[in-house]
């Protein structure tokens, strides 16, 4: 299969998912070696779920068929621009590359405006509409869960 193929069968996916009522016009595919080991398509709506975005949704499922959360090697194709907890899911998920056909003016057209959770995220943690406010007092007890998993001999770093 060819670049076209898998770009091809992304949008088929965000059609199928659309018009079944699943959620926005999103469709992903994942392709290891030419091989398609994950797809998936916006299902927000059909599992009340805000976090299944297509690219999730894929992610989930490549790393459900390949038994790892480590997806490096793959690459992913989106019919639209990776939001901004998707492109973060990506990189967590070590996908090395991301093709997509429609961009964030295309999204922001149909009234799915990711540019302003990038210029949230830009702003200082406490500044942000959903401001972060570390509960500093408490960092010494919660720094000892992230030091006694530091120190477990079967830790799985990710």
């Amino acid at each position: 299969m060819t670049h076209d193929d898998f770009m091809r069968r992304a949008i088929e996916l965000a059609e199928t998912g659309m018009r079944g009522g699943h959620g926005g016009p999103f469709g992903a595919v994942i392709v290891k070696n030419g091989v398609v080991v994950g797809e998936g398509h916006n299902r927000v709506l059909s599992s009340n779920d805000p976090t299944a975005h297509a690219e999730v949704s894929a992610i989930r499922d490549a790393s459900a068929r390949m038994g790892a959360f480590d997806l490096s090697g793959c690459e992913i194709y989106v019919n639209g621009m990776p939001c901004p907890m998707c492109m973060a899911a990506v990189f967590w998920a070590r996908i090395g590359r991301v093709y997509y056909a429609c961009g964030a003016e295309d999204a922001e057209a149909i009234k799915f405006d990711d540019a302003a959770f990038y210029r949230e995220l830009a702003k200082p943690p406490a500044e942000r509409a959903v401001p972060a406010i570390q509960m500093s007092g408490h960092r010494d007890a919660a720094y000892k869960v992230y030091e006694d998993w530091l120190a477990l001999p079967a830790r799985v770093h990710y």
